[in-house]
């Protein structure tokens, strides 16, 4: 896939940081605790709101149980009825043993040994952990790790196809490249401009888009 010239591409794409900032303000995303919450609630998040996750990640705390070794002693079937309000509980709860059983054998519970590894060596770890996509390893990643490297999801992609700047069948990797080549590996600017991205796809560029509201909107082939 090829996209327009380096330079200008990155001006439409800071363009469109600085509009999103200007309308929704600082995200302060993703709300947690601490960086082993960040994980599990990347993992919860998948296929539910964030209310839904909110309320399991409550239920862990209440029960003492977010941290790894408590997660990987805990009767699975207990686990997937403490994260019952995340939806596909039990898909969820096999995922999270997964991840905390990975965890736990190569990195011995210690973030700051995993995080140490470098971005993309962790990445295809991460990848080959039952249950993790590329959506919730690049989360981790930026997110907990504070490493440059953009999320995608579902929003970036309908914003981006609407604006016109990617074709509807536009790849994971594809969408993310685009980002990442032609925008500074600055995992603060990451962070933020996937939550603004987050922010427009739930109260503006909805399925049935408010685009009189939008402040991309005269950016945007979508509305016309």
């Amino acid at each position: 896939m090829t996209y327009p010239q380096k330079s200008r591409t990155t001006n439409l794409l800071l363009n469109i940081f600085h509009r999103l900032h200007n309308h929704f303000g600082d995200q302060h995303w993703w709300p947690a605790e601490t960086r082993f919450e960040i994980i599990i609630g990347a993992i919860l998040t998948q296929s539910t709101s964030w209310k839904n996750v909110e309320k399991a990640i409550a239920n862990l705390k209440h029960e003492r149980l977010l941290d790894c070794q408590s997660l990987v002693t805990i009767d699975e079937k207990k686990l997937a009825q403490l994260i019952r309000s995340s939806g596909y509980f039990n898909t969820k709860a096999k995922k999270l043993k997964a991840f905390v059983t990975f965890f736990h054998q190569r990195y011995h519970g210690n973030l700051n040994k995993m995080f140490a590894v470098p971005l993309l060596e962790l990445r295809t770890q991460l990848l080959s952990v039952y249950g993790i996509g590329e959506e919730t390893a690049d989360s981790i990643l930026l997110y907990a790790g504070n490493k440059p490297i953009f999320v995608i999801d579902a929003y970036t992609k309908r914003i981006f196809t609407r604006l016109g700047l990617v074709n509807p069948k536009v790849t994971y990797s594809e969408l993310q490249t685009l980002f990442m080549s032609h925008l500074p590996p600055n995992p603060k600017l990451f962070n933020e401009y996937h939550a603004l991205l987050v922010a427009l796809g739930k109260n503006l560029c909805t399925k049935r888009p408010r685009c009189s509201s939008c402040p991309l909107n005269t950016l945007c082939l979508y509305p016309r």
